[in-house]
């Protein structure tokens, strides 16, 4: 395995250059059209729109091959046909994601992305040479089968960006989830509106005070690690500094993309002793 990363991030050589030219214009282009945007993020769903989306065409093209085995020719090349239009709208949802990755995120991103167009191209040759009707379907069940291969490799790189990465997971699913007060380390007298860092164990927060009210979220963005502290204030939610997530300062609810998480909102109180603060209950 320690061989196969190896491989992959040796291809930063191309990834990286054309990595770029390709996330600035995909950047530009989807913060163009926000609302489609958080649509293909997922934002809506609370889930990251692309993995949903990738079950389709593995799932199609898997089918293609048993049904060419089965001789089965019709519902083979439906199942083939299905499986390059679900794989469109796979492609589509994750550059979305794409738009708003960085670093060896980004790296091996591009060689996930450049696998996978490569097997589509190849299946659509598999597909042209299918509805040429020819009497030897040989070279169509062959092409299906390397554009096979080719998509388990990509696979194989993207399961690397998420679970290796940690790409569009959400940033504070290992946090303890306990509710006991600590101590926070903040200023004596808050400023009023104004975004202020504090810190609580092992945690940091991000604090705005509205009269008598303390309002508190994590300061992590749940998106990919943005401190919060740093971003703006808009319509009564905090926005990303690194990619524009929003979230309801009051509730930590999720405002907008690319996130799709809800951000952890903390409870903060004045004691003698100073300030103390614990994880609101879910």
């Amino acid at each position: 395995m320690r061989f196969l990363t190896r491989l992959i991030d040796a291809q930063g050589v191309w990834a990286r250059p054309v990595g770029d030219v390709v996330h600035g214009f995909v950047h530009w282009l989807f913060h163009h059209m926000k609302p489609v945007h958080n649509f293909l993020n997922g934002t809506w769903l609370g889930h990251p729109l692309h993995a949903l989306l990738t079950d389709v065409p593995i799932g199609a093209f898997t089918l293609t091959i048993v049904l060419d085995v089965a001789n089965q020719r019709q519902a083979a090349d439906i199942a083939l046909a299905l499986g390059v239009l679900s794989m469109l709208a796979a492609a589509v949802a994750g550059f979305a994601d794409y738009a708003d990755t960085d670093g060896l995120a980004r790296q091996r991103a591009t060689v996930h992305s450049t696998l996978m167009l490569t097997s589509l191209v190849v299946f659509l040759v598999s597909l042209a040479i299918r509805y040429g009707n020819p009497v030897d379907r040989t070279p169509a069940v062959i092409t299906s089968i390397v554009a096979y291969l080719i998509l388990s490799a990509g696979a194989y790189v993207g399961g690397d960006v998420v679970y290796d990465l940690g790409n569009m997971v959400d940033r504070h699913a290992f946090r303890s989830r306990g509710t006991k007060w600590a101590p926070l380390d903040a200023p004596a007298d808050l400023p009023e509106g104004v975004l202020t860092k504090a810190k609580t164990g092992a945690q940091t927060l991000v604090l705005l005070r509205r009269g008598d009210t303390i309002l508190a979220l994590h300061d992590t963005c749940a998106h990919a690690g943005g401190p919060l502290s740093e971003g703006t204030i808009v319509n009564g939610c905090v926005e990303c500094p690194w990619h524009g997530s929003r979230f309801d300062l009051a509730t930590g609810d999720l405002r907008g993309g690319p996130s799709v998480y809800d951000q952890p909102r903390y409870e903060v109180r004045r004691t003698a002793s100073g300030w103390e603060a614990r994880r609101a209950p879910s």
